[in-house]
């Protein structure tokens, strides 16, 4: 049996533990939130170093991959420097599953077919998302200058998103990851902000924390395209009226943990004992047989 841990910079609350079976392999895992709090993060992973098979870092990630580069993010690193076990963030896997996400949608729920709008609180950090969107063929809309700078401007220009995300995505990774992400608590609150944005789009893709901070009390009909969410947050979108939700990995023991947990698990059950390359990981996606996840809620 394989053993991973998810370290999560998120909210303790959201702790939970499961068994699967992965490429064959029987996988425990286990997710630790450290409620924000970096230092003690970071004892965790030096404490349970070389004691499980692969590591996952939730609640943040190590860096940014923006229209073919990569920009590391400064504040991170220090976490998992000098670790022997692998330690993943989930990247490898969300650069496959996340571009095919848009054409999944059109596959498998009529309706989007209609509708074809989008709204993204934060386009940036999931540039293959919003890549595999504007290749489908959706209208979008960003909300990049409001989630982040405060500023009540919207975009929807795929040019002008990118090339905004070329010029201060080099400066944006230099600032402490709290200013960029909510972590601990924050996971926690609802600050609807920016109700028209939402209520324009048919379908709201993003990271699950940044969806459910700033969710309007009401989404009628909505469809939901994210990752992480627990029972709680199903119930939650279910109350304000979403429709469906699609999750980019999936169910296990009532919830869907993140992609930095299917990415451990992937790397831990290939006994290879270190991060796999894309090739390989894109591999281990197909050998599964792997889809997304729809959750029809109202």
């Amino acid at each position: 049996m394989k053993t991973i841990v998810s370290i999560s910079l998120g909210s303790s609350l959201r702790d939970h533990e499961a068994m699967t079976t992965i490429l064959d392999q029987q996988v425990q895992i286990r997710r630790i939130g450290v409620d924000g709090d970096f230092k003690r993060a970071r004892e965790l992973f030096l404490e349970l170093d070389g004691q499980v098979d692969a590591f996952g870092m939730g609640g943040c990630e190590f860096g940014i991959n923006f229209d073919g580069r990569y920009y590391p993010l400064r504040s991170v690193a220090p976490l998992i420097a000098g670790l022997k076990t692998p330690v993943v963030d989930g990247s490898g896997v969300r650069s496959v599953v996340e571009r095919g996400m848009a054409r999944f949608l059109l596959d498998n729920i009529e309706e989007v077919a209609g509708a074809k709008s989008v709204f993204f609180c934060v386009a940036a950090a999931r540039y293959d998302l919003v890549l595999g969107f504007h290749e489908a063929g959706f209208e979008m809309k960003f909300g990049d200058p409001g989630f982040i700078l405060g500023l009540p401007v919207t975009s929807k220009s795929f040019w002008l998103a990118r090339t905004a995300g070329r010029i201060f995505i080099p400066w944006v990774v230099r600032a402490p990851f709290s200013w960029l992400y909510p972590t601990g608590k924050k996971q926690l609150e609802n600050k609807p902000r920016f109700r028209p944005w939402f209520k324009w789009a048919h379908v709201i893709a993003d990271d699950f924390h940044y969806i459910k901070r700033h969710l309007p009390e009401k989404a009628m009909g909505k469809i939901i395209v994210t990752n992480t969410t627990t029972a709680a947050d199903q119930q939650m979108l279910r109350e304000r009226g979403v429709k469906y939700l699609v999750t980019s990995t999936p169910m296990m023991n009532g919830r869907t943990f993140g992609t930095n947990v299917l990415e451990a698990a992937i790397t831990a059950a290939s006994g290879h004992r270190r991060r796999l390359s894309s090739a390989e990981v894109e591999s281990a996606i197909s050998e599964m047989g792997f889809q997304p996840q729809i959750i029809k809620l109202n």
